[in-house]
């Protein structure tokens, strides 16, 4: 007999189907087929290249100033909206790499991760009818809740032909009508594209003419290959506009410690607070103290974006001689290629793939290599360059590993 309990939940996670829906999320058809691959081929190792997290854990310096913080008396108390050195080195962090001046008592609030202010910023904004312009691929969270709250949720698609940028110019005007917010994520996820001083430019003066908030979703904005991280907020009137997201989980290594924050637009940056100040009583005052300091230490982030660099120059040209599309990014640690038609194996069979995911699973299946397949702006995978080895040596092995494993098939495209 059926519980009650069933007829009690929410519409906007099932109602009363809630946990009868028999699909299963890519992500969990990854881990069965690695699952499977590794019983089937026990004296293989499987490589995975989709790990979206660093590989790495914190330096020791960040983990020794957290040692440090933690067992300080003064640091076990609520930090509701956060500390004071906290958010001046954020602004500091702001004002040394991407030129932004902002204030540290008005303009910034720590988060717990990207992910959670993500889930509380459409409570800010949106009301039952309001459109959410997001891109596509990408990160879901904000438009999840924007629909848990009654919101449209409307998808811009990114490709290749248009350097992975959205068509704001293409939107209809029934639907600029309804938007209050544009979604942004600059070096994206899952396609490493990364936004110029121009396009935001063009998105800030857009965002005024149809009064739209822009969200912008900075997670990755430490790991560029060349130059400074773009804000938004530098170009002018994006702190008009605009609230910008910073994390430390890709950056610093600190994924596990659910730190970054909020900045930008004063009154977004309130709002934001105010939510948050009912959801939530603060991270632990010593890790916003060990982010703290290193958000001082920017070097830390440049270290690491070398070795990803590095990791890329040696996966793209097997990539390019296998016959994909490769192409490094502006920034992440995403390569994100067009997924073959199929395959030839050197047995003489051969695999057609009409999407992405089918590729991925047979990449797992027969290669022993792991990817994570995005079929929303065509059948394409996501590569990672977060995959385990120790030093550039290993590095090397792995990447000839994969050119070896590579070699088993002919790829049609």
């Amino acid at each position: 007999m059926e519980s009650y309990i069933q007829q009690l939940f929410a519409e906007r996670i099932g109602g009363a189907n809630y946990g009868k829906d028999t699909a299963i999320y890519k992500f969990e058809k990854i881990k069965r087929a690695k699952a499977a691959a590794k019983a089937a081929h026990p004296d293989r190792e499987l490589i995975d290249m989709g790990v979206g997290e660093p590989d790495e854990a914190a330096p020791p310096e960040v983990v020794q100033a957290l040692a440090r913080e933690a067992g300080k008396s003064e640091n076990r108390f609520y930090t509701d909206n956060g500390i004071p050195e906290f958010k001046e080195a954020a602004a500091r962090y702001m004002q040394n790499l991407c030129g932004v001046t902002i204030d540290p008592v008005n303009e910034v609030v720590h988060s717990i991760g990207s992910k959670a202010a993500l889930s509380l910023l459409p409570a800010c904004l949106i009301n039952p009818g309001d459109v959410t312009l997001m891109t596509t691929p990408g990160y879901p969270v904000f438009g999840t809740h924007a629909k848990y709250y009654g919101g449209q949720v409307v998808q811009l698609p990114l490709t290749a032909e248009r350097d992975f940028l959205p068509d704001i110019d293409s939107i209809a005007a029934d639907v600029l009508a309804k938007t209050k917010v544009l979604v942004l994520n600059y070096p994206n996820n899952p396609t490493g594209g990364g936004a110029t001083r121009a396009f935001f430019e063009k998105v800030v003066f857009w965002a005024k003419q149809h009064q739209i908030v822009v969200i912008h979703d900075a997670a990755y904005a430490g790991l560029i290959y060349e130059g400074n991280p773009l804000s938004i907020l530098s170009v002018p009137g994006g702190k008009e506009v605009a609230l910008e997201l910073h994390s430390l989980s890709k950056s610093f290594n600190m994924t596990g410690w659910r730190i970054g924050f909020v900045c930008g637009n004063p009154l977004l940056v309130r709002a934001y607070a105010d939510v948050k100040d009912n959801s939530d009583s603060g991270q632990f005052a010593a890790i916003q103290k060990a982010g703290a300091y290193c958000l001082d230490h920017p070097e830390i982030t440049r270290q690491i974006s070398q070795k990803y660099s590095r990791r890329m120059d040696l996966l793209i040209p097997v990539l390019r001689k296998h016959g994909f599309q490769a192409k490094k990014p502006v920034g992440s640690f995403f390569l994100y290629v067009p997924a073959p038609k199929g395959a030839e194996l050197q047995t003489g069979k051969r695999i057609d793939f009409a999407r992405g995911e089918d590729f991925s699973q047979f990449m797992i299946s027969e290669m022993m290599i792991s990817t994570v397949p995005w079929d929303d702006a065509g059948p394409c995978v996501r590569w990672s360059v977060t995959f385990s080895a120790a030093g550039e040596a290993k590095e090397r092995e792995v990447i000839a590993e994969i050119d070896q494993r590579l070699s088993k098939a002919r790829f049609e495209f």
